[in-house]
């Protein structure tokens, strides 16, 4: 099962199609309500919702329900992620054999971090789009922008819990290479908190999961690109599951950015492309 971006949602067909010709897969693209018209957090219930009656009915498309594999990329990498969380404590289900997290956001803590900052105007995705889709997916007020990219909104409890998971010391060295500057501490404010809370659920900041339901996730295939603003929530997580004894196969894009799998082939295409989603195939048929 696969689920697409906001960005690029009606431009997935091409992708599909050559993903599963080339991996010889039945592939499901899950449609699922936008914001603001449904409000948080129906697009996740959407994707759980088609991906348990998959599970359920998969032999009547020809698939064995043991071999089903979880996919999206940004967004849709998120959901992707909080649905097999979600599937870990469902014991009427079969678990999905693997899931596919293509440069994924999965985490609303720190918008600081080395890709962050990296990253934040480099298109097609600059940091404010990250944070202004994130408040606009809670229906929120954008007034709360700017302090929610300061950090202002995470209660120092909270900071202490996660800060060990979701911190720029668990991101590699050479991926700072190009200029990071540890961000400074910033007063909490509890009215911006009270605004954006949700956005520190599990269904939302995957990345925040317990070590209890990480542990139980299927083996994962992650793909970052060195000039993507979510890079680092891939790496961090990439670092979460193998922690917990989840093998992870991750193909890392060095001139790749967000959304280059959707230009893997025709008029407007790039190299990258092409690599990140032969790399998809070739995980696919690995399995």
């Amino acid at each position: 099962l696969n689920f697409s971006m906001w960005l690029f949602s009606d431009s997935y067909d091409h992708v599909c199609r050559y993903i599963a010709k080339e991996s010889d897969s039945v592939l499901v693209s899950v449609g699922y309500h936008l914001a603001p018209e449904q409000k948080y957090p129906s697009q996740f219930q959407d994707c759980l919702t088609a991906t348990v009656h998959f599970l359920k009915k998969a032999e009547d498309y020809g698939v064995d329900p043991a071999c089903v594999i979880v996919s999206g990329d940004s967004v849709g990498g998120n959901f992707a992620a909080s649905v097999c969380q979600a599937l870990v404590s469902r014991a009427d289900l079969i678990k999905p054999l693997a899931q596919i997290l293509i440069y994924p956001g999965l985490q609303a803590i720190d918008f600081n971090l080395p890709s962050y900052q990296q990253n934040r105007a480099v298109p097609i995705l600059y940091r404010e789009h990250v944070i202004c889709s994130a408040l606009q997916y809670l229906n929120k007020d954008l007034s709360v922008l700017d302090p929610v990219m300061q950090g202002c909104h995470v209660p120092s409890d909270i900071k202490t819990r996660f800060g060990k998971w979701i911190n720029s010391e668990n991101i590699p060295q050479e991926f700072k290479a190009r200029g990071f500057k540890p961000s400074e501490a910033t007063s909490f404010l509890d009215n911006v908190y009270e605004v954006v809370k949700q956005a520190l659920e599990t269904t939302f900041s995957p990345l925040m999961a317990e070590e209890a339901v990480i542990s139980q996730l299927p083996k994962a295939c992650i793909i970052t690109c060195e000039y993507d603003v979510l890079r680092d929530d891939g790496i961090l997580y990439k670092k979460r599951l193998e922690d917990n004894g989840v093998p992870v196969t991750w193909f890392h894009i060095e001139d790749g950015f967000h959304g280059v799998i959707n230009f893997f082939n025709g008029f407007l295409s790039f190299p990258s492309g092409k690599k990140g989603v032969d790399s998809i195939v070739t995980f696919i048929r690995s399995l």
